[in-house]
């Protein structure tokens, strides 16, 4: 008979062999879900260095975790403000690297509009999800291709209409909604600002320049939002008081859009004078906002008195904490892609009214 003393023997040596044999649970990685994602900043002009670097220090569900700069003196001064360490510092050459870097999550591109494509579909084909400062792209196809390019790479694309994030906004897309003063009969918007520089890419339409481009896509996204419909045709004027600065892009566009069911849309845009106001004219009431997309931020009231000052202490960060956590959490975008092609499908449209000289049919795609 086996003693005592060898089956125990016998069984330690087991236990000791099987040990080697199989891996540890104490050594074994789960990995951990991110509670902030971290965020590249693509172009680091003024947007970038005075708004979305200062927000990124304000959010809850997203750091700043590096840059993507032509400019070596600026990647030193960022590295040394922000503590970006080398290896998340990124030339527009080097760019693709980042695929390899699980610091980075997010790429937001923030240059002119003319590489906003290029740079969305990069970023998605490295795997990370994008956020794409307005407009969108230069075309629908662009814009079209960018969604696709995301769909198919599995990230999120997320587009930076940060009036669609501000309480006061959507408490008039939830008047419309609602219809709390009836049906909407009429909209007035209107964005522009003396631009004093006139050398700059705005200027210059091989990079996306134009009022329309820029400033435009704010009245007109407000039209869209406001009324909760999609324009089914514009006609559109184009001038400018300094044709020697205004040679290649519109200075002033003013664009009339008509919606089903009779709805209309009084809209211009400007980089030759200050306009910031939103009015939304209903059957039982109104409702307005101005400034309705000022960076200080935004005012109204209603035909009953209401007082719509509702604030946030940064737009920029209340925006990216929004689209972190719909990514965090896997939850629908606030303005996906499909919303920045809509616009740019109209904005197409207005050139098209402007070339034509005539009231242009918009094809919803």
């Amino acid at each position: 008979m086996t003693s005592r003393r060898d089956f125990l023997q016998r069984a330690l040596a087991g236990v000791a062999a099987l040990s080697f044999a199989q891996p540890s649970f104490a050594n074994i990685i789960v990995p951990q879900r991110k509670e902030r994602l971290g965020v590249a900043l693509v172009g680091l002009g003024y947007y970038s260095t005075d708004l979305l670097a200062p927000g990124l220090q304000l959010t809850k569900y997203c750091h700043l975790a590096g840059i993507v700069t032509g400019t070596p003196s600026k990647a030193e001064e960022w590295k040394k403000k922000y503590n970006i360490p080398d290896k998340n510092i990124y030339s527009y050459d080097t760019f693709d690297r980042v695929a390899d870097n699980p610091d980075i999550d997010v790429i937001y591109v923030v240059l002119p509009p003319s590489m906003h494509a290029e740079y969305t579909i990069r970023a998605a084909k490295a795997g990370k999800h994008v956020w794409c400062e307005k407009p969108m792209a230069m075309t629908e196809k662009e814009c079209q291709s960018m969604i696709d390019a995301c769909a198919q790479n599995k990230v999120k694309l997320a587009i930076g209409y940060r009036m669609q994030h501000e309480p006061n906004t959507q408490k008039i897309i939830s008047f419309t909604k609602n219809k709390t003063y009836g049906k909407v009969m009429r909209v007035t918007a209107a964005a522009g600002y003396r631009e004093g520089r006139t050398n700059h890419w705005k200027q210059k339409k091989e990079m996306g320049g134009g009022a329309m481009y820029d400033m435009g896509v704010y009245p007109l996204n407000a039209a869209r939002y406001s009324t909760q419909l999609e324009p089914i045709a514009v006609t559109a004027r184009q001038s400018t008081t300094r044709p020697e600065i205004y040679k290649e892009v519109d200075e002033t566009m003013q664009f009339d859009l008509e919606f089903p069911g009779g709805v209309t849309a009084s809209c211009e845009t400007s980089f030759g004078k200050n306009m910031n106001d939103l009015m939304v004219t209903c059957s039982n009431g109104w409702y307005k906002l101005s400034p309705f997309q000022a960076y200080s931020g935004i005012r109204g009231e209603t035909s009953d008195g209401v007082q719509l000052n509702a604030t946030v202490p940064h737009q920029q960060a209340h925006q990216m904490d929004d689209d972190a956590l719909a990514i965090l959490q896997n939850k629908p975008l606030i303005a996906p892609g499909e919303e920045g092609l809509r616009d740019i499908r109209v904005v197409e449209a207005v050139y098209r009214s402007v070339a034509r000289n005539e009231r242009v049919t918009i094809d919803q795609g």
